[in-house]
């Protein structure tokens, strides 16, 4: 590829880039993240466009004589923190920040469709998914089940995501899981009011609530290193109002499980599930489980692992195989469950503010090897 070609690319897409970052949106609302991808598709590739999930963006480069068809993802969502930055492009909407690089995988898919047009690759059709509402777990889900989309098929799916602390332009792979499954559960309590100078004329839920914590301190197994991993994290509990003549008669938990393993989860969620009915009975309370932003385990294959390390050798890529999986979750997890697939990483730098901190900022120079790397994998199937 030419270096001049390339240079010009990565500097357009660092404009790009650096203008979604200082107009962020949230989940199920990127709709001018949205156009803004379509504009740059239309101007600088030849690229079949599709609209999907109300806000997502699906570019195919459909070849007469391809014999493999290939997805690869990334996530245009924004999340709600407030942004520390003082740089040019600094978030320009109150509470909304791109702080965990999704305007940064943007214009790596933006720049792999500039290249497949340039560079087209005859025997691989590319399917090419800008996908909403990662942060939330809900993009993935409306994705599979949109019309236009649930009838495509795919031998193999790809997906990236940045690191910090990983050296930049590093890409770490893993073969097996490479995330877990992540739920978040909500636990409401209702039991009875009464005058604080007389609980026992109510159903106060605070001992409950702090049995029911106690009972998760207990069940936490974290120890990533081990196939039974198991973390439930208390997210946020509220009881009763200030109103201190009053026993609270209310209560509400919220709580954020993970796993490695699908079977070690739901067996020691059940036996949560359990716990709280138990001891929701013991307390007179009435009890109420909801669901909430559910990441299913990312599970990479073998062989789309091994197609990815081929690319990497032919092109003398860094890249690093890590043994633990990393312990946040990603909806990309629901992909790789109904095809072969993998997601890797990018290293952002040791340097780089972690993921979700109000100070991160997407590193534009890891953007030419993200795109780069996506294209020479695409080179391996087309053959």
């Amino acid at each position: 590829m030419e270096e001049k070609y390339l240079n010009k690319l990565t500097k357009k897409l660092k404009v790009v880039r650096q203008n979604l970052h200082a107009y962020p949106e949230l989940s199920l609302n990127e709709t001018k993240t949205s156009q803004k991808i379509v504009d740059f598709l239309e101007k600088n590739t030849d690229s079949t466009i599709k609209r999907l999930a109300n806000t997502g963006v699906l570019a195919s480069f459909t070849q007469d004589e391809a014999n493999k068809r290939i997805l690869i993802r990334a996530d245009i969502d924004a999340l709600p923190i407030q942004e520390i930055n003082t740089f040019s492009h600094k978030s320009k909407i109150s509470n909304v920040s791109h702080k965990c690089g999704h305007d940064g995988h943007t214009v790596i898919l933006l720049g792999l469709a500039n290249l497949l047009t340039k560079y087209p690759l005859e025997k691989v059709t590319v399917f090419l998914l800008w996908q909403p509402a990662e942060e939330i777990g809900k993009g993935a889900v409306s994705v599979l089940a949109d019309r236009a989309f649930s009838k495509l098929q795919f031998d193999y799916v790809y997906a990236l995501h940045n690191l910090p602390k990983h050296p930049k332009n590093q890409i770490v792979i893993k073969k097996g899981a490479f995330t877990p499954q992540v739920k978040s559960l909500i636990i409401k309590l209702k039991g009875k009011t009464a005058h604080a100078a007389e609980p026992e004329q109510g159903h106060n839920p605070a001992t409950a609530l702090s049995e029911i914590v106690a009972y998760c301190k207990r069940q936490t197994y974290n120890k990533p290193k081990s196939k039974n991993f198991f973390l439930i994290t208390p997210v946020y509990m509220s009881m009763g109002n200030k109103s201190y003549g009053i026993s609270a008669g209310e209560g509400e938990l919220h709580l954020t499980i993970r796993s490695w393993s699908p079977f070690v989860f739901e067996r020691k969620v059940d036996e949560l599930l359990s716990f709280v009915k138990t001891t929701s009975g013991t307390h007179k309370l009435l009890y109420k489980i909801d669901w909430t932003q559910e990441f299913d385990a990312n599970i990479n294959d073998d062989k789309a692992v091994d197609h990815l390390i081929k690319a990497l050798e032919k092109n003398n890529f860094d890249y690093k195989q890590i043994k633990t999986p990393f312990k946040w979750g990603e909806d990309f997890g629901l992909f790789t469950q109904r095809f072969k697939g993998a997601m890797f990483g990018i290293g952002s730098g040791e340097n780089c503010p972690a993921l979700h901190n109000p100070d991160y900022d997407f590193p534009d120079e890891i953007t030419e090897t993200g795109f780069s790397v996506f294209y020479q994998l695409l080179k391996e199937f087309n053959k």
